[in-house]
């Protein structure tokens, strides 16, 4: 069946009566097992022979490693081995190096500098969970402290502690920029021609997923040689891929077993529990249990990414909007993760689902010395959505015009050019707007009632 133009296109769909999901309810095929309990996550998997480990993490936000004493945490009993950089085969990794996205910039485990507190620095394996907490707190670092900074713009100044060596500056470099840009018509012609000019801040604070089910993972060596990792992750196979890179290990002798999802919302794509877990495991021989407390969870987990939005647009006195530029810096914390990627993704973005001649995009990735942020639930969209959304309302409130008419009369319709250079296809964003004014009881004149997303300007 070919696909539709647009999803509302009623001719199309007219007499149809072949689609058996949209519009019906439809049981997850999981559901009976969540409620009734049956369903089995790692934590269930009890092999015989488990270990346990725990991390020592660091204690500052940023300092140089001047000694790491192992000694006293060997000493206790039930401490079966102790895991530092030197005993990881590739200890510098991107998760996102499979697509291209470098330079490596995090070590496994931390190796002459932390760069945030709470990195790993020390992984503890013991006979029980008790023993592996007092291992872990009875390493002894000493450092020596450096200067850190906190702030995304302070970051990007002149003389700034870098934070991250790997990349030399406190950003990442975009094809030999400094920021990810989008440039389409000229926004200084736009302003200059705009009968308003507007400019607002928006900002956002870094925000953790908080799954009940904490991020961790069991690894059970084979018999075979291979490594069976039960793990929460939320994807499969970029786990088993980036930590067969960081074991230097044939991708084949790895199996993940997981899919089952104790809540996620993004924040259990990283691979940061099942590289050295699996070291673990191959030094010990015996199944390597890693998971994170509800404070490492709070503390470390990489959360969504602070942002910090500004936005400036030029409209026309009939509601037009004829130029935007928007400055965006987004706090990825000590190391990339996923934040190149959601970077990019705002920068596209961030015109929102309205068509504007005249757009000016820098969108920075920034390092600061704060816990790595990640993906959480359309990382790099949602917080510009409620920015760009936010600047809607409030320019609608200073020309005296109705929200849902500023959005209706700028909206993307069908065959529009976004800023990134590709054609709105399947907009029905005017359909929408109209169905919900409807739903609410919210009267629009004809004018608007009969916008069509199909229509050309």
């Amino acid at each position: 069946m070919p696909y539709p133009q647009t999803p509302i296109d009623r001719d199309y769909f007219a007499g149809r009566n072949d689609f058996q999901v949209i519009g019906t309810a439809v049981p997850r095929a999981d559901a009976r097992g969540h409620v009734t309990g049956r369903t089995e996550f790692f934590e269930d998997l009890r092999p015989s022979g488990l270990l346990h480990l725990k991390m020592h993490r660091s204690a500052r936000h940023c300092a140089r490693l001047v000694r790491v004493d192992t000694a006293a945490a060997l000493a206790v009993p039930g401490v079966v081995k102790v895991l530092t950089h030197k005993d990881i085969p590739n200890n510098l990794y991107t998760p996102l190096k499979l697509i291209g996205v470098t330079p490596d910039d995090e070590p496994i485990l931390a190796e002459g500098k932390v760069r945030y507190l709470g990195e790993p620095i020390v992984a503890v394996v013991a006979e029980t969970e008790a023993a592996a907490h007092a291992g872990a707190a009875a390493v002894v670092v000493e450092y020596e402290d450096l200067p850190a900074v906190f702030d995304v713009e302070e970051a990007l100044e002149d003389g700034a502690p870098v934070v991250n060596e790997y990349h030399g500056n406190n950003y990442f470099t975009y094809e030999g920029h400094h920021c990810r840009r989008v440039r389409f018509g000229d926004v200084a012609e736009g302003f200059a021609a705009a009968d308003h000019v507007f400019e607002w801040r928006y900002q956002s604070s870094p925000i953790e997923q908080a799954p009940v089910e904490t991020t961790g993972c069991i690894v059970v060596p084979q018999p075979d040689g291979r490594l069976r990792i039960h793990s929460d992750t939320q994807a499969c196979f970029f786990t088993l891929d980036n930590t067969a890179l960081i074991l230097k290990s044939d991708f084949n002798q790895l199996r993940i077993v997981g899919g089952t999802v104790g809540g996620g919302f993004g924040g259990k794509v990283d691979v940061v529990v099942e590289p050295v877990a699996c070291v673990a495991a191959m030094t010990t021989n015996r199944p390597v249990k890693f998971v994170y407390g509800r404070h490492e969870e709070m503390q470390v987990s990489s959360p969504r990414a602070a942002e910090r939005i500004y936005i400036k647009d030029g409209v026309m006195a009939d509601g037009t909007i004829v130029a935007r530029q928007v400055v965006d810096y987004i706090d990825a914390g000590a190391y990339s993760r996923h934040t190149p990627y959601g970077t990019t993704k705002a920068a596209a973005h961030f015109p929102g689902p309205y068509t504007i001649p005249n757009v000016w995009i820098d969108c920075h990735c920034v390092y600061t010395n704060r816990t790595p942020s990640s993906a959480m639930r359309g990382f790099g969209v949602t917080i510009g959505d409620f920015a760009i959304e936010s600047q809607m309302d409030r320019v609608a409130r200073e020309l005296g015009m109705d929200p849902l008419e500023f959005r209706l009369r700028n909206a993307y319709r069908d065959g529009d050019m976004k800023a990134h250079r590709k054609v709105a296809e399947g907009a029905a964003l005017i359909e929408v707007m109209q169905k919900a004014a409807s739903l609410v009881g919210h009267e629009l004149p004809e004018e608007l009632r009969s916008m069509s997303s199909l229509e050309g300007r």
